[in-house]
């Protein structure tokens, strides 16, 4: 009963999250095709930091949201995973296999959905993770807004989808988009990792060390060519979580997890989408929509992800290795399934990982990841509204 609690505050809590980001994304494309436009790329290219000798730590803004806030936010989703592995949904394998096989499905699909129209421009596929990932704030506001004619058993479904989604995305960055490796900082990365395994096996239960040493590790880990949100992630697997009949504020992992959230949601995923969702749609037609990256962008969110969640889900189904969700039948399955093409902002910053510092490949990023998450839900909405109510 416990867990089905937290699970619900869970959904509830990103479910609700949706509401400042939305409103971040409109105000970054409305000032992107107003007067102001200069004026805010102006800011987020202001360069800020120390610069001491060999020492350099001065970035434009940008960078800074991107590779600072995000190590935040990865810290929480590593939070969330480890939580969710140890005592949460993705502990128990009859809960695990449908979500986990939605998941692959919705992960591979939509890459080779995406390698398959970008394959003409060798450069553009870069970019074939985009369309990979699930925003679970944006999509769990989808079935928010649809109240009870969505069971709970799919919310629950979409929930561990997204995260599953979230840990495929951490593995995809390590390792496909780290570049020009620096082994001195790698070095210091691992004495700091080394230095988060001690403290984690003494049993040190107070969370100062473990930030100290992880704001060192992100560190190393910035100036190492890895990206530095991996740093949070890899803090999280060290922080103690600790038995489940402890109360939430005498378990250090729990207790960070429930300070970080609501940062996350108010502040650092809306300054991030405000940073990235800007497009200026002067000059923009339907021919814009495609070019090879945004249209394989938008073609693998949309249909990518609804093939390959459905297929993934189906298989187990149809096999009777795994059971429908309480409550749902194929169309509501079907209709969640097309709410995990709502990228965003995981698909925005796998984009500014694959075409860094590339002004036309970032607009056409933006637009192929906008167009792609507004029809997916959209028109995920409108099959779960008119499916029969069980």
């Amino acid at each position: 009963m416990a867990t089905r609690n937290r699970l619900r505050q869970f959904i509830d809590s990103e479910a609700a999250s949706a509401l400042p980001l939305l409103v971040a994304a409109i105000a970054a494309l409305v000032l992107a095709n107003s007067p102001l436009a200069d004026a805010v790329n102006g800011v987020l290219k202001t360069r800020l930091g120390v610069e001491w000798g060999p020492v350099s730590l001065a970035k434009p803004l940008l960078l800074w949201i991107n590779d600072g806030l995000m190590a935040v936010f990865f810290l929480l989703v590593g939070l969330e995973i480890k939580r969710e592995l140890m005592e949460g949904a993705l502990s128990q394998p009859s809960q695990v296999a449908l979500p986990v096989a939605g998941a692959l499905g919705g992960m591979i699909v939509p890459a080779v959905v995406y390698v398959a129209i970008a394959r003409v421009d060798p450069t553009a596929l870069h970019g074939w993770a985009i369309p990979a990932a699930t925003d679970i704030a944006f999509s769990l506001g989808v079935l928010a807004a649809l109240g009870s004619r969505v069971p709970l058993s799919l919310k629950v479904f979409l929930t561990t989808l997204a995260i599953v989604d979230d840990l495929g995305a951490i593995v995809v960055i390590a390792i496909f988009y780290t570049h020009d490796l620096s082994t001195l900082a790698l070095g210091f990365a691992a004495v700091f990792i080394v230095a988060l395994a001690l403290l984690n096996w003494f049993g040190v239960r107070r969370l100062a060390p473990y930030l100290v040493v992880g704001a060192l590790l992100w560190l190393s880990v910035l100036k190492s060519g890895v990206h530095a949100t991996l740093a949070g992630v890899v803090l999280a697997m060290f922080i103690p979580l600790r038995s489940a009949g402890e109360p939430d504020g005498e378990r250090p992992a729990i207790w960070l997890e429930h300070v970080i959230k609501p940062w996350s949601a108010w502040f650092i995923m809306p300054v991030f989408a405000f940073a990235n969702a800007g497009l200026p749609l002067g000059g923009l037609s339907f021919a814009s929509l495609l070019a090879p990256v945004p249209l394989a962008i938008a073609a693998g969110l949309f249909a990518g992800k609804q093939i390959g969640i459905v297929l993934g889900a189906g298989v187990l189904i149809l096999s009777g290795l795994a059971a429908m969700p309480r409550g749902a039948s194929w169309r509501t399955l079907y209709g969640v399934a097309i709410l995990g093409g709502i990228g965003f902002t995981m698909s925005l910053f796998i984009g500014s990982l694959a075409f860094p510092e590339d002004a036309a490949r970032e607009a056409q990023v933006r637009l192929g990841v906008l167009v792609g998450s507004v029809l997916s839900a959209v028109s995920g909405y409108l099959v779960l509204a008119l499916a029969p109510r069980r």
